[in-house]
C-alpha cells in the first residue's frame, strides 16, 4: 500500500468514481466539466454548467505557515486556490466569462480566528478585481460561513462555479483525433498577471506533499493539522521546516512559498485563444486530481497519448519525490509536474498558441501528440524513462 493511500486519500478517487459511475454524464460525456441543458432560460443554444472543487488539505499548509510566521497574507492564496480549481475547470469547456461564484468555508472557531475569514474573503474579491482587469468578469454571489468545529479539525476552503453558456461555443473534447498535438502550459514560473514565482505545485496531491515533506515536529506541535487516528510512520516525516530556504538555479525559495503558491489560473491566456482561436482548439484536459494521467478520464476511446516532451519538473516537485522516495510513476500519478494545462490541436495552428500563452508570461511548447490505437492509453517518455498508464 501507498503512503497515500496509508493516509486515507486517493490520487485517481476510485471509489468516488464507483458511486458516481450511474450518474447522468451530461450532454457531452468526454467534456471536462458536466454540461446540462440550458433549464435557466429554456433556449436549446445554450447550457448551463455548475463545478464544485476547493483549496482542499492546502489550507492546512497556510494554518501551519501562519502558526509559524504570523504571516496572514498567505490566506489570500488559499482563496485563490478554491477560485481557480473550479474556474480553470470550466476553461476546458471553453467558458471564461460572466461566471458567478458561491464561497463556501467551514471552520474551527476555537484555532481560526477572524483575520483569517477577511483575509480568504478579501482575497477571493482580489482575484476577481484582477481577472476583470483581463476581461474574464466573475461575480461574487456570497455564500456560506459556518463554524463546525465538530466536523473540521482547522478550515476548509470550498467554492461553487456557475455559468450560462452557448453551445456553439463548447470545448467538449470530441474532436481530439491522431494527429493532433499537445500544446503544454505550464503551471510554474511567474505570468505577467501574478506578483511572485509561482512553484506550479497547484492544489492536488498535498496531503502526500505535506507529509513527505515536513518535519515530525510539525505533528507534536499542530496536533488539529492531521487525523490522529493515522499511523505515526506517515505523519510528517520529512527533512523541512516551512522556513527553510533551497536554492534554485540563481533564486532561493522558502519551502512553505513553494508549497503554498497560489494555483495559477490560465483564464487571461485561455480567454484569448478561446475569442481568436476556437476553430483549432480540438480539446482542453486541467491536470488536477490524477496529475499527468487526468486525460484518460476524457479522451476518445481510439487513441493513445504520448507525451515526450513535458516540462522539466521545477524545484518544487523535486523536493517531494527526494523527501517521499516515491517513484516516477507514482509522482506523475499524483502530481501534474510543472505541465498542467493541454490544449490539443493541429500541428499546424499549435505555434500560434504557443505565442499567444507566451505573451502573458506563461511558457508553452508541444509536449506530446495523439496517435490511433484499439484503446485508450498513455505513454510518458521523460529524461530517459518511459512509464505506460
Amino acid at each position: 500500500m501507498s503512503l497515500y493511500s496509508k493516509r486515507g486519500v486517493s490520487a485517481q478517487k476510485e471509489e468516488v468514481h464507483a458511486a458516481t459511475k450511474n450518474l447522468d454524464k451530461g450532454l457531452y460525456p468526454n467534456a471536462f466539466c458536466k454540461i446540462y441543458p440550458d433549464v435557466l432560460c429554456s433556449d436549446e443554444n445554450w447550457v448551463n454548467v455548475m463545478h464544485a472543487d476547493g483549496a482542499g488539505t492546502k489550507s492546512i499548509l497556510a494554518y501551519l505557515y501562519w502558526k509559524e510566521t504570523g504571516d496572514v497574507s498567505v490566506w489570500k492564496g488559499i482563496a485563490q486556490d478554491a477560485i481557480v480549481m473550479n474556474l480553470d475547470d470550466l476553461l476546458c469547456v471553453g467558458i471564461y466569462d460572466q461566471l458567478l461564484f458561491s464561497s463556501t468555508i467551514d471552520r474551527n472557531k476555537n484555532v481560526i480566528p477572524a483575520e483569517v475569514l477577511e483575509a480568504v474573503i478579501n482575497g477571493t474579491q482580489e482575484f476577481f478585481t484582477t481577472m476583470k482587469g483581463f476581461g474574464v468578469n466573475i461575480t461574487f454571489m456570497g455564500g456560506e460561513t459556518a463554524d463546525v468545529g465538530d466536523v473540521v479539525r482547522s478550515i476548509a476552503v470550498n467554492g461553487t462555479m456557475a455559468a450560462r453558456w452557448p453551445k456553439n461555443k463548447l470545448v467538449t473534447n470530441e474532436k481530439i483525433q491522431a494527429g493532433d498535438v499537445i500544446v503544454g502550459l505550464a503551471g510554474f514560473g511567474q505570468a505577467n498577471y501574478e506578483t511572485e514565482y509561482n512553484s506550479g505545485l497547484a492544489s492536488n496531491g498535498l496531503t502526500s506533499a505535506r507529509h513527505d515533506v515536513l518535519h515530525k515536529t510539525y505533528g507534536a506541535r499542530f496536533p488539529e493539522s492531521f487525523d490522529t487516528s493515522l499511523d505515526e510512520s506517515v505523519v510528517y516525516i520529512g527533512p523541512h521546516r516551512m522556513t527553510d530556504e533551497v536554492k534554485d538555479g540563481d533564486r532561493v525559495h522558502q519551502v512553505g512559498k513553494l508549497l503554498l503558491s497560489p494555483t495559477r489560473t490560465f483564464a487571461p491566456v485561455m480567454k484569448a485563444l478561446l475569442e481568436n482561436h476556437f476553430d483549432a482548439i480540438h480539446g482542453l484536459i486541467h491536470c488536477s486530481g490524477g496529475g499527468q494521467t487526468k486525460c484518460l478520464k476524457y479522451i476518445p476511446e481510439n487513441v493513445r497519448i504520448v507525451k515526450d516532451n513535458l516540462f522539466t519538473p521545477p524545484i518544487i516537485f523535486n523536493i517531494i519525490q527526494a523527501a517521499s522516495k516515491s517513484d516516477d510513476r507514482e509522482m506523475y500519478q499524483v502530481f501534474n509536474m510543472g505541465t498542467r494545462l493541454e490544449i490539443y490541436t493541429n500541428e499546424k495552428d499549435a505555434e500560434a498558441i504557443i505565442s499567444v500563452s507566451k505573451s502573458f508570461g506563461v511558457d508553452a511548447q508541444v509536449i506530446g501528440r495523439v496517435e490511433a490505437a484499439d484503446k485508450k492509453s498513455l505513454i510518458i517518455r521523460n529524461a530517459g524513462m518511459t512509464i505506460e498508464y
